[in-house]
């Protein structure tokens, strides 16, 4: 029977105290970024939620229903940012699901790595494009040549357009996250695909991609907030939130464009007395809305997801 060597005189494993040092210095700095994270969220709360509960007590609950959103004569119609809101994002991922997922099943199954080594940092720099260029873009461009050209009745500003440029914005984030999640699928599934004779599209359509569900939905999970959030593209080419309505050939705006909108020009919103206030109250709308989409969201992920 073997026998321990025993220890060196002085020997410990808790190493030098130089590097216990560093440790203690580097676990601190971790602590205090991460409890700056909460702290920092905390006074944003706060923030938002008490100015508006000050808005709140400045109007009539009344107010919040009227003709539109104007905000400067008080009139507060928050359906009217709300409508807005669903319509571009509607219009946005119709146009980022499809192409995103066409994407990402082409990257994931079909591409061979040289060409996707080509083709993914191209569709991501697709992301970094400023979304006030791509505004521009939908107004003069978009609009003009398309909208105008099928429908004769579109304004110069309008949602559609705004829509098809959030939709770009989010396509190469449903394509990025979707690839990764199907790439994580096990190849040893595939090859028993085709071991029964299925085809690449059968295997990557009825195998792949209903193993990699959660991360396609989380993929358009944060797509859609990120096309609730998106602000620049619907302030310039959607013009400005006006009276409510349904059509997106008609001028209109979300929560973030009226916003950016309304606060413009000037740190104090001249007009109402409310006015500023219903800047906050907004933004708790916005907060309240995106993270009860990602909370179901989280569910179904968890609900979905399935281990190998």
């Amino acid at each position: 029977m073997a026998q321990a060597l025993p220890a060196s005189p002085g020997f410990t494993l808790r190493g030098s105290a130089a590097r216990r040092r560093r440790e203690r210095l580097v676990r601190t700095v971790m602590l205090t970024a991460a409890a700056a994270t909460i702290v920092i969220s905390a006074f944003i709360i706060e923030s938002v939620l008490s100015e508006s509960i000050s808005f709140l007590s400045q109007i009539n609950l009344g107010q919040l229903a009227g003709i539109g959103w104007f905000p400067r004569r008080g009139i507060f119609d928050v359906a009217t940012i709300l409508i807005g809101t669903m319509i571009v994002t509607l219009i946005a991922m119709v146009i980022a699901t499809p192409v995103g997922l066409a994407s990402a099943i082409y990257l994931s199954e079909y591409a061979s790595p040289s060409v996707r080594r080509i083709i993914k940092p191209i569709l991501e720099v697709l992301a970094g494009i400023p979304s006030v260029v791509l505004g521009f873009f939908a107004l003069t461009v978009l609009t003009p040549s398309l909208i105008k050209p099928l429908f004769n009745d579109a304004n110069a500003f309008n949602l559609a357009a705004a829509g098809i440029g959030v939709g770009i914005l989010s396509v190469p984030l449903v394509a990025s996250v979707a690839e990764d999640a199907m790439r994580a699928v096990p190849r040893s599934l595939r090859e028993a695909s085709y071991g029964l004779g299925a085809r690449k599209i059968t295997t990557s359509l009825r195998v792949v991609f209903p193993a990699a569900v959660s991360g396609i939905v989380a993929a358009l999970i944060l797509a859609t907030s990120r096309a609730i959030g998106e602000t620049m593209v619907v302030a310039v080419a959607a013009g400005a939130p006006q009276a409510r309505t349904l059509n997106p050939l008609d001028p209109g705006g979300t929560m973030t464009s009226a916003m950016v909108l309304l606060a413009s020009g000037s740190d104090q919103v001249t007009g109402n007395s409310a006015a500023f206030q219903s800047l906050f109250f907004v933004g708790l709308l916005l907060f309240v809305t995106t993270l009860a989409l990602n909370v179901l969201g989280d569910a179904f992920v968890r609900r979905a997801r399935q281990r190998y």
